[in-house]
């Protein structure tokens, strides 16, 4: 009998598994398929690490403007594709090591669920059968692929972010369906190795729920550099190698030698049991509460299954939530300062409310910006580079609500913001923090004083 079986070895899964771990829990673990799961190997660090090697590469063409030059600067696909399988391998390993020294038992298998009963959960794999007191589901999401006609028969053609980073060879044009957040970051990288690069997005501008002004500007900044976008535009048919969309009621037709569809992910629900404990959905993923409780007791859901925040760090996040609940520390999962991150160069960071969000809630705010350019470091690091950074206080008492940037690193700086948010610092309060010079993520408090 474990005190903790949990299956998925993502994010959410293995976070809780070492945290339980280490707090002296048995846990056993399952994973049909690489630990890390899909973050490490088929999302957040393979992508990051070929978006780095296009950032050096485009660094370096343009060494000139910062009195760097060199001859015959050029780049190897197969080298960064290599890299990027070399970097995933070395961090899986990393996962598998933190198992072995939290003692946490790991399977590698499909893991069953076959349903409660007094003594506990059971879950089989490969003719094995398992009892947990608790059990924590993390099975994490898959691309969502639109039922749109001849996307079937397009055969490889198709792509979803998951093929695109094992291509062997790049393709010299790119067609993303969906400006999203996945579909902007390979844009970026595929226009950075100056492959031709569509963007088709059915909504009136990219990257979704972000800030719409840095979303804009993004646009703007990757349109000056080749991209072409299609706004507005709704996908009707896919002809071979041709995507046929309806823009300003006109039918239009864009060829690419791949095509990536990147309209979303939707949570994995089925295939290991889930009908057998009657747990509630909701809005396709498994209805927690600020806990991580399902509606079926000691059976908790962590990460993309929830179909709620789909983002890493939000997964290990709540994962350490179920944990802390089950060794005694009282904790609840807070979704108001989530950080998002677009890893285009340059990058897009936000978290909190955004000036959309903020007026359709009937939030009285305020709101200041200021260009990157405010601060040193940034116009030292970042020669020709545009940027933005904004911040949202409440009207009344003037505490931080949002913070959206545009710009290299910010990345690096946002978390700055989520713990100003969480702890509802107010511009008087942000104005005594003294920030190190010279360094970017002086821009949010340069930002601070101009309201």
């Amino acid at each position: 009998m474990f005190d903790l079986i949990i299956i998925g070895g993502g994010p959410a899964g293995y976070v809780a598994a070492e945290r339980a771990g280490h707090k002296g829990l048995s846990v056993i673990l399952f994973e049909k398929k690489a630990m890390g799961g899909v973050c490490l190997n088929e999302g957040c660090i393979p992508t990051k690490t070929m978006l780095y090697s296009a950032k050096t590469y485009e660094n370096a063409l343009h060494g000139d403007k910062y009195g760097v030059f060199g001859d015959n600067i050029r780049f190897d696909y197969g080298k960064i594709v290599a890299r990027k399988n070399k970097v995933v391998r070395k961090l899986v390993a990393g996962v598998e090591g933190k198992m072995k020294m939290h003692h946490v038992t790991v399977v590698k298998g499909e893991a069953i669920i076959q349903g409660r009963s007094p003594k506990g959960v059971e879950v089989t794999c490969g003719g094995e059968s398992y009892l947990g007191t608790n059990l924590l589901i993390c099975t994490g999401s898959e691309a969502f692929v639109p039922p749109i006609p001849g996307l079937a028969e397009a055969g490889d053609i198709i792509l979803t972010n998951r093929e695109i980073l094992d291509l062997k060879e790049q393709p010299t044009s790119l067609v993303v369906i969906g400006g999203g957040v996945i579909g902007m970051e390979f844009a970026s990288l595929y226009n950075s190795l100056e492959s031709k690069v569509t963007v088709i997005e059915m909504l009136p501008e990219i990257l979704g729920n972000n800030d719409f002004e840095i979303s804009a500007m993004l646009r703007d900044i990757y349109s000056k550099k080749g991209i072409e976008y299609n706004l507005n535009a709704k996908v009707v048919k896919i002809d071979g190698n041709k995507v046929v969309f309806e823009k300003d009621g006109k039918t239009e037709t864009i060829e690419g030698d791949k095509i990536l569809v990147s309209v979303g992910r939707r949570a994995i629900t089925k295939g290991f049991g889930l009908e057998n404990l009657n747990v509630e959905l909701f809005k396709g993923g498994i209805k927690v509460d600020e806990k991580m409780r399902t509606n079926v007791p000691n059976v908790f859901a962590a990460g993309d299954v929830t179909g709620f925040s789909l983002l890493a760090h939000t997964a290990s996040r709540e994962g350490e939530v179920v944990v802390n609940n089950l060794t005694g520390r009282t904790d609840v999962m807070r979704y108001n300062a989530i950080p998002g991150v677009v890893y285009t160069n340059p990058e897009v960071a936000g978290v909190g409310e955004t000036e959309e969000s903020a007026k359709a809630k009937g939030i009285d705010f305020k709101v200041a910006k200021l260009p990157m350019a405010f601060a040193g470091r940034f116009i030292a690091e970042n020669e020709g580079g545009s940027g933005l950074c904004k911040v949202l206080v409440g009207a009344k008492y003037g505490e931080v609500i949002g913070v959206h940037m545009l710009g290299n690193p910010c990345s690096e700086m946002i978390y700055g913001a989520c713990m100003a948010i969480e702890q509802e610092m107010t511009l008087a309060e942000m104005e005594e923090v003294v920030f190190p010079h010279p360094t970017v993520s002086e821009i949010f408090k340069e930002t601070i004083f101009a309201f």
